[in-house]
């Protein structure tokens, strides 16, 4: 299989949504609700339902208006995603990655109408928004097209084209 070839691309959007669905079954199935089990100083596990997007944002649409959003945020990735030049892997990547996890994400919330976060960063007086594998496959593909596109803009930089 080729790296660069739609089929790779697909594969990762297919483990992602997978590796996330499976997480959160376990999660759902094995933990109780707003019960932190530490798994580090600064890390634990956290079972609570997010009826928003990230941070609990738009809540107040409801299902049917997120999903809407959502599906239209996919549409828009993978269209991106496939006018993309095919040597821009980090930036296909990153794409194959968004897509998964907002299909992750998607998934639940057609399902149970929320999506199924439990990862918690905390210090003793501070602690992130908790989170789910699908959200870090999302950010981490965001970074990995900003990457793309800093490594384009330096190339562009150093060969004195413009871009």
């Amino acid at each position: 299989m080729k790296f660069n070839g739609l089929g790779f691309y697909a594969g990762v959007v297919v483990v992602a949504v997978a590796l996330d669905q499976w997480i959160k079954y376990m999660v759902e199935t094995g933990m109780d609700m707003h019960v932190r089990v530490p798994v580090l100083p600064f890390l634990a596990l956290f079972r609570t339902h997010n009826t928003g997007i990230a941070f609990s944002m738009f809540s107040d649409l409801g299902s049917v208006g997120l999903i809407a959003i959502t599906l239209a945020v996919v549409g828009f990735v993978l269209w991106i995603a496939v006018r993309t030049d095919h040597g821009q892997r980090y930036a296909r990547f990153g794409f194959a990655l968004i897509i998964g996890g907002a299909i992750g994400n998607l998934i639940d919330r057609v399902w149970h109408g929320y999506v199924v976060d439990y990862v918690l960063f905390h210090l003793p007086n501070w602690s992130f928004a908790v989170f789910n594998l699908a959200d870090a496959f999302i950010s981490v593909g965001a970074a990995l097209v900003v990457l793309e596109e800093f490594l384009i803009w330096r190339r562009s930089r150093k060969d004195g084209s413009p871009g």
